[in-house]
């Protein structure tokens, strides 16, 4: 059970039939974060928070590209429940030649990888999005 990687796969199956949205439950801040960042690299266009508690959901809005294709090409789970995976900053390296992002978790909260290098912060490689 990885939440994570059901709602990785409920975007790309949603892309893969052309939909304009996804519905992603249940709700939980380290999806909405990650919607978050998906949305400021242009990768989705929004994320909206629906409903209340109980049955608490995200509804991804996906974006397509002018000639049809989408967004995300491909997103890639790499620490999962069984194997958590950490790197420093000296070891996060671009993603597609530049194309992509990894999303990593830090100290400091979410980020991608060129932020990370940045800040020179490590932290647990969640994902790579391309």
């Amino acid at each position: 059970m990885d939440p994570i990687a059901d709602m990785f796969s409920i975007i790309m199956n949603a892309q893969a039939v052309e939909k304009k949205q996804a519905a992603v439950s249940p709700f939980s801040n380290l999806k909405f974060q990650i919607l978050g960042i998906l949305k400021k690299e242009g990768f989705i266009l929004d994320a909206k928070k629906k409903g209340k508690d109980p049955k608490k959901r995200i509804l991804v809005d996906l974006k397509y590209n002018e000639d049809g294709s989408s967004a995300v090409s491909s997103i890639k789970r790499i620490s999962k429940p069984g194997r958590r995976v950490y790197n420093q900053y000296q070891e996060l390296k671009p993603v597609r030649s530049g194309y992509g992002i990894s999303i990593i978790s830090t100290s400091k909260g979410l980020m991608t990888n060129k932020d990370a290098r940045k800040q020179k912060i490590g932290g647990e490689v969640i994902a790579e999005v391309w």
